[in-house]
């Protein structure tokens, strides 16, 4: 057997896979390339990039395992998958807690101009503390949108800043939101009642394009929306002109609409902001949850494959 390794992932995967089959490593193929190199292995590893279509699927002949080593699977044509019997796997919630500690670093970095400052400071060499009044965390709400595991523990983090948790996820039973002491309530009102706003649910035909200027608009103006989801739940053009009109009082991301196109969506209007900020996706980079999900994708192939 062969496995195919496309993306950065933790060396335990390599080395305990190595064990039972041929390991390769050809970082981040584009498409085309994949189609080319796939139909020899038995098994991919990946992350995000590139998009898994039917085109690739149809090429895999010997294709047994794909390891996802990411949470979300919108990337991965899962119909194509299902029926050549390939199975599939993630790594829910193992990147949970770099993904809520990454959340509350761009929400304290906006709330205290820690970036511009540090600029002001390192390349203007200017020592001004006045220029760069912000607020604090304590007593603000905090809204979280999707209350999986990375949404709970966004909201324990905030518990221990001293806010208010207010949250909507409409799979959840009501003694989840008790449980987490968190006010269970709908998008439109919980958009109006937010200091801050923090995206965790996939990117669906519902989610597309959720923050959009009428969602927009009825949100506080000093409101700061934290997206470490999906680029496409928030639409990158009304976003800039809630911005650039002082609607919106902030705007962090890890994500882009366009980030897996070419040129990676740097043409977007919200480069023009200065109270955007934005990281290239690396919510899960962090050494702990890259160990925790190499260790779950590993045991996962083994179990498929009936390995050791």
């Amino acid at each position: 057997m062969k496995c195919l390794i496309i993306d950065a992932v933790h060396s335990a995967i390599a080395e305990e896979l190595g064990k039972y089959m041929q390991v390769d490593t050809h970082m981040l193929p584009t498409q085309e390339e994949l189609v080319k190199l796939i139909p020899d292995y038995d098994v991919l590893i990946m992350r995000v990039d590139p998009k898994i279509t039917k085109e690739i699927i149809d090429a895999a002949a010997n294709l047994k395992v794909i390891g996802v080593c990411s949470v979300g699977l919108n990337h991965v044509d899962m119909d194509a998958c299902k029926a050549k019997g390939v199975q599939v796997f993630n790594a829910p919630g193992l990147n949970a807690n770099a993904v809520a500690e990454l959340t509350f670093s761009k929400m304290l970095d906006l709330s205290r101009h820690t970036i511009p400052a540090n600029y002001d400071v390192k390349v203007n060499k200017t020592w001004d503390k006045y220029k760069f009044v912000g607020r604090e965390l304590r007593g603000k709400t905090l809204g979280v949108l999707g209350f999986g595991r990375i949404g709970q523990r966004v909201g324990e983090l905030g518990r221990a800043f001293k806010m208010n948790i207010v949250a909507y996820d409409p799979y959840l039973p009501a003694h989840v939101f008790e449980e987490q002491q968190a006010t269970s309530m709908g998008i439109d009102e919980l958009l109006k009642v937010s200091d801050f706003v923090t995206i965790h649910m996939p990117l669906t035909p519902e989610t597309k394009d959720l923050f959009n200027a009428k969602s927009l608009a009825e949100m506080k103006d000093d409101a700061v929306v934290l997206n470490m989801a999906r680029g496409g739940i928030v639409n990158e053009q009304d976003m800039y002109e809630a911005l650039k009109a002082g609607k919106i009082g902030g705007y962090a991301s890890d994500v882009m609409e366009n980030e897996l196109a070419e040129g990676a969506g740097f043409d977007s209007p919200l480069f023009e902001c200065e109270n955007f900020l934005v990281s290239p996706h690396l919510g899960a980079q962090s050494t702990d949850a890259s160990r925790d999900i190499g260790a779950h994708i590993i045991a996962k192939v083994k179990e498929a494959l009936n390995l050791g």
